[in-house]
């Protein structure tokens, strides 16, 4: 059996991340870079596929030169080989795109990714490459297996759990509480210096969609204490809901 995981670097969701000079970008100083958490997920499902049945693992992700960081760390947790798509593409379409372009004729039995991207989430990279691939797919899985006719899927819905069951090859996408990723050790990361990462230039189209702006939130105002007793303060915050935040 063979897997492929896609991967992406975000910025760390505890990093104060700043507006770029043009306004549509982030500013990467400062930025500390990290596997995208619901990626993790989908590492770590490939990687138990890896240890129950002997299936090949790579990761793929798109990016520069500081990717490499994301796609070393997968391989100290345990994956076989990595691959770097040399591209700047962001935009949905073009990444699916180009993952697609790589993973076509490669004869991957799955493909798993996370249901979305910490900071975009757009959560439709995954769908579209199951859509250009022309293979099944199952989104935001929380229960997975591979049968013998396929694959078994469990996703979470409003007011229960839908099963989704299908042939292979297929893009799956996961979900927090799929699993509980694993950290690397002293000697998988030892062992990932000496890999090699396949470089690859990435065939990807102009974007379907454009960054216009972004713009940090803005600054919320200081909090107030309500001074007397406990009546006094339920009527000042009545009045304060009422006259300055017109809920009522």
């Amino acid at each position: 059996m063979k897997i492929l995981v896609a991967l992406k670097q975000v910025p760390d969701t505890e990093t104060k991340v700043k507006v770029a000079a043009d306004g549509k970008s982030l500013d990467p100083a400062d930025v500390k870079w990290i596997t995208s958490t619901y990626d993790e997920y989908a590492l770590e499902e490939a990687l138990r596929l890896k240890e129950s049945k002997g299936a090949e693992v790579t990761v793929v992700s798109l990016g520069g030169d500081s990717v490499k960081d994301v796609l070393r760390n997968a391989l100290a947790l345990g994956a076989d080989a990595a691959v770097l798509l040399k591209s700047d593409a962001s935009d949905p379409l073009a990444v699916a795109t180009a993952l697609a372009a790589y993973a076509k004729d490669k004869g991957f039995d799955l493909i798993f990714a996370g249901n979305k991207g910490m900071g975009g989430d757009n959560a439709s990279v995954g769908p579209m490459l199951a859509e250009l691939l022309g293979i099944a797919q199952a989104n935001v899985v929380v229960k997975f297996e591979v049968t013998d006719a396929g694959f078994r899927a469990e996703r979470e819905i409003e007011g229960g759990t839908e099963v989704v069951e299908g042939a292979l090859p297929a893009v799956i996408t996961a979900q927090k509480g799929l699993n509980e990723p694993r950290y690397a050790s002293l000697k998988g990361i030892m062992a990932a210096k000496k890999k090699t990462i396949e470089e690859v230039e990435a065939t990807a189209p102009a974007g379907a969609t454009a960054v216009i702006a972004l713009v940090l939130p803005a600054a919320r105002p200081e909090g107030r204490k309500l001074d007397g007793d406990a009546a006094a303060q339920a009527a000042a915050l009545l009045n304060a809901l009422k006259d300055e935040a017109k809920v009522f």
